[in-house]
């Protein structure tokens, strides 16, 4: 390669770079620094790491090129849209390798969007299709970022009139609750195509317009809505580290070292009576945190949920050397709250408690708790729950099945 490229005058940014020869572009790729991974390509083993071919292309190059983004996530769809409109002959891997992912959203009523692999979308007509992209866990990681801005539909039977599960998480826009007309729908739909076709700039200036519009009809929901799709568009993570979770409200809570533990009971009258505590660390399921207690006080056999309760917690605060929470989920109403905050109150700490108390169905129904957590961790609040749900269950029955 020719030592007149300047590896030093990347900026230390995300983005896409060019290995060109005169104007023919060889390679494209994405980075979460430029600098740091243009230069990575002159390290001396280059051959042993990125075999023959690419060595073949550095050998080529004259020059390199590059594109600066305001995310990794940009960059990762501007790196797939730019692969198809030039299609440099040294990423032949990407247009030829069927196993890599592809966004695809449904030709339907009520579209829907997915993540196929390459061979599943051969031959087949279903609607518009993004990538390839050749980072599938980038992709999913930057799918879930996508979801909280613009939600959509990926399952749920459409006006069934039940909320599905995405849908209490605010994952779903109620495509299954009816909550959402289609018109309205079609404009998420609309937003999200001119996303993955890396039209920033086209998406955020229509939104602006859609927002004005709202304001001018004084509906003043869809227009605080509206703005805070504008800001986290414009505020947007990386997914480099791919556990930083982005939310929508009028600011970004930094989820990096928030710890939310949710505790549930079950039992077949009073028999086999155990707890569970499920762990949300950064937004996600911490699953190596979790922890179960076989209950073996008298208020187990009495069927006694509250009493259970402050057994389970008991014992969770007897280990100082498990992370403290910062928000603890319960639940029940008001009496499992009183309870938790009294053992919280033993222990001299402060944490806040919020209750789940669940409908006939043994759904969520509705929170008890502080409004402002309520509305800021709803769906972490929901995830948790729902999770120690299964988790009690799933214990309880390993457990009845052992007795047998």
């Amino acid at each position: 390669m020719s030592s007149k490229i300047a590896v030093n005058k990347l900026p230390d940014q995300p983005g896409v770079y060019f290995f060109k020869r005169g104007r023919e572009i060889l390679y494209i790729g994405k980075a979460t620094s430029l600098r740091d991974r243009v230069r990575s390509y002159f390290a001396k083993e280059i051959g042993e790491t990125r075999g023959p071919k690419i060595e073949q292309m550095l050998a080529l190059a004259t020059r390199v090129d590059y594109r600066a983004t305001e995310s990794v996530l940009e960059a990762l769809i501007l790196e797939s849209n730019l692969i198809k409109e030039h299609q440099p002959i040294y990423n032949s891997r990407e247009k030829d390798d069927k196993s890599f992912y592809y966004v695809l959203i449904t030709k339907e009523a009520w579209p829907r969007v997915l993540l196929e692999r390459g061979s599943n979308l051969l031959g087949q007509n279903q609607g518009e299709v993004f990538g390839p992209y050749p980072h599938g866990n980038e992709l999913k990681e930057a799918l879930k970022i996508i979801r909280r801005i613009f939600p959509f539909r990926d399952k749920c039977a459409p006006e069934s009139g039940r909320p599905c599960f995405n849908r209490q998480i605010g994952l779903c826009p109620g495509v299954c609750s009816g909550e959402i007309t289609p018109a309205d729908y079609a404009k998420i739909i609309r937003h999200l195509r001119l996303f993955f076709q890396g039209k920033k700039k086209s998406l955020l200036a229509l939104l602006q317009r859609e927002m004005k519009l709202a304001a001018r009809k004084q509906n003043f929901e869809q227009a605080a809505r509206l703005r805070n799709q504008i800001f986290a568009l414009e505020h947007i993570q990386d997914v480099s580290l791919l556990k930083r979770t982005l939310r929508m409200s009028d600011m970004f809570l930094n989820m990096s070292d928030i710890r939310l533990e949710a505790y549930d009971v079950a039992h077949l009258s009073g028999k086999n009576t155990v707890g569970v505590m499920t762990v949300i660390t950064a937004g996600e399921l911490d699953k190596a945190s979790y922890r179960k207690f076989k209950l073996r006080g008298v208020a187990a056999e009495k069927s006694d949920d509250t009493a259970n309760l402050r057994e389970i917690l008991e014992r969770r605060f007897s280990h100082p050397e498990w992370p403290k929470p910062d928000l603890i989920i319960v639940d029940g109403g008001q009496a499992q709250i009183n309870v938790a905050t009294q053992i919280i109150s033993l222990h001299k700490l402060k944490i806040p408690v919020i209750g789940v108390v669940k409908d006939d169905k043994h759904k969520a129904g509705h929170l008890l708790g502080r409004a402002d957590l309520i509305r800021d961790y709803h769906r972490e609040i929901i995830l948790a729950n729902a999770e120690a749900h299964r988790f009690a269950i799933t214990y309880h029955r390993q457990l009845r099945g052992r007795m047998i």
